[in-house]
């Protein structure tokens, strides 16, 4: 799992799902995960904790992500795979940031995607 690679302390579940032990290995006693039924609550509640919301996906607004400079305290919303994130999160979101790609199928998958916007935020912020 990535997130211990770049650092991240909390990850926030929303939806349906659970977290498969053997494949979070060590990250699953280090992190704080919670899970929540609904997103658009935890983000009201991330803004109130001064985060700033950058969500990853593709829209007419999006910022290309080699040229978006992240905010040291970002909460960075990913989507479903397959449906994005919905328009009523979309709102809530300070920014949001894509991964320019040349070819089919015009997007990558969202772990490859969210690996490469971390990687992204840490070479931005490589004191950790």
């Amino acid at each position: 799992m990535f997130s211990g690679c770049c650092g991240i302390t909390r990850l926030i579940c929303c939806g349906p799902g659970k977290l498969d032990r053997k494949i979070a290995r060590d990250a699953a006693d280090t992190l704080q995960i919670e899970s929540h039924r609904t997103l658009e609550p935890v983000l009201k509640k991330l803004r109130e904790e001064n985060y700033r919301l950058v969500g990853l996906e593709q829209t007419s607004n999006s910022h290309d992500l080699h040229h978006f400079e992240f905010a040291r305290r970002t909460a960075l919303v990913i989507g479903n795979e397959r449906t994005g994130l919905t328009d009523d999160a979309l709102a809530l979101l300070d920014d949001v940031v894509e991964i320019p790609v040349w070819g089919l199928p015009f997007s990558y998958n969202v772990a490859t995607a969210t690996a490469m916007t971390l990687y992204e935020y840490c070479r931005q912020f490589p004191e950790g």
